[in-house]
């Protein structure tokens, strides 16, 4: 190793700023929440549209998914009682 590296306990270090890996598995935010990275705003939705977008939210919180298909939207939308007549 270079003079500007060094191995230390807490890892590599490039001259005078520790290096941070990130790629190590970090355990879940306090609470057990996943953290997001978007607020939550519902400003504006009625009641049912800010209904459908926590339960999206909750859909893929809970599947652990960024976005959701057309088909699990339907899902979503199909276990608010929601049904084509």
């Amino acid at each position: 190793m270079s003079s500007m590296q060094q191995n230390t306990t807490s890892g590599l270090t490039f001259g005078n700023a520790p290096f941070v890996d990130r790629r190590q598995a970090r355990s879940e935010t306090v609470g057990g929440e996943e953290r997001r990275q978007f607020g939550n705003s519902y400003n504006g939705l009625s009641d049912a549209g800010r209904e459908l977008a926590e339960a999206i939210d909750a859909y893929k919180v809970q599947n652990r998914r960024r976005y959701v298909t057309t088909d699990e939207l339907l899902r979503v939308i199909q276990s608010l009682g929601y049904a084509k007549t």
